[in-house]
């Protein structure tokens, strides 16, 4: 995705926040599009119950935290993933003060190495999450770089927007109440877990479908167009967190009823659902099974 080099992109409030956090509890347990199928595939451990917006037990001392240095205008954002995932965050609360009465903005924490959270530890490891206590967004750019090693796919631009906008989508749910509506109920193709990741999905592709409407103060639109080849991208990198691609590369067999996040076919067809129909489409609870 690219910005255009003249929008004025320094209004944003993310901030960076380095390793010197002590983390009491153990690793992160926010809701994660990413976070959680990664953990599960690094350690082997099925941590799908951690969907749902509860907390760690504790959190960490406070760590230093700065502005993301040379954030100005486009060109930095399509200079440094670091200030294109701040810049994207003005996008987003643009959009979502739009669609969402009463919304509030999250926070979103660019992470240098790792940073203690009240979910846990935030690392390039753990991958982006979102942690309900906190109403933030903790992102660790090197995370890219690790999905394209693990997953061999391109992790472009519009790709990294994309786990950035699934991630403000599940902000969206916690401050709607659709965490409390609709809790954890345990794992399968059609768990609340699989109908929460797929509607932040949604709410991905109808942010994209909206980038070009952006603008900043001066009424110069943040980005351009997508072109199709960075939808693509950002669809494959939606397809690489299916919970059926997750269990073939981890050289498991494709088992429907420990899914908590949906199949690769899924997360694409909804990212293709909000970015063809809108936010307003995105009701993935009121569909059947069959329909998700």
């Amino acid at each position: 995705m690219t910005f255009n080099d003249n929008a004025r992109v320094g209004g944003n409030t993310a901030k960076r926040r380095g390793r010197n956090a002590a983390v009491v509890g153990g690793g992160a347990v926010g809701v994660g599009g990413i976070v959680v199928l990664l953990l599960s595939m690094f350690t082997g451990f099925d941590l799908g119950g951690l969907l749902g917006g509860a907390g760690g037990s504790g959190g960490g001392t406070a760590a230093e935290e700065s502005t993301i240095a040379n954030c100005q205008t486009g060109a930095d954002a399509n200079a440094n993933d670091d200030c294109r995932l701040a810049a994207a965050s003005l996008n987003l609360d643009q959009f979502w003060e739009r669609e969402l009465d009463g919304y509030r903005a999250p926070q979103l924490i660019i992470v240098d190495v790792e940073t203690g959270t009240a979910c846990g530890t935030a690392s390039n490891a753990t991958g982006p999450f979102y942690c309900p206590p906190e109403e933030t967004v903790y992102v660790d750019p090197t995370f890219f770089g690790v999905l394209r090693e693990q997953f061999d796919t391109t992790a472009g631009p519009l790709a990294q927007l994309y786990v950035l906008a699934h991630e403000y989508g599940h902000h969206v749910q916690q401050i709607t109440g659709v965490f409390d509506r609709y809790p954890n109920n345990g794992s399968g193709p059609d768990s609340n877990g699989v109908r929460t990741e797929l509607q932040a999905d949604c709410f991905a592709g109808a942010w994209v479908a909206d980038l070009p409407q952006q603008v900043d103060e001066n009424g110069v639109p943040f980005m351009k167009e997508p072109t199709q080849e960075q939808i693509r991208d950002a669809l494959a990198a939606a397809a690489t967190v299916g919970d059926d691609n997750i269990q073939r590369q981890s050289g498991g067999t494709v088992n429907p009823e420990s899914w908590t996040h949906g199949s690769s076919d899924q997360r694409q067809r909804w990212f293709d659902v909000g970015y063809e129909r809108g936010a307003s489409s995105c009701d993935t609870f009121s569909v059947s099974g069959a329909d998700l």
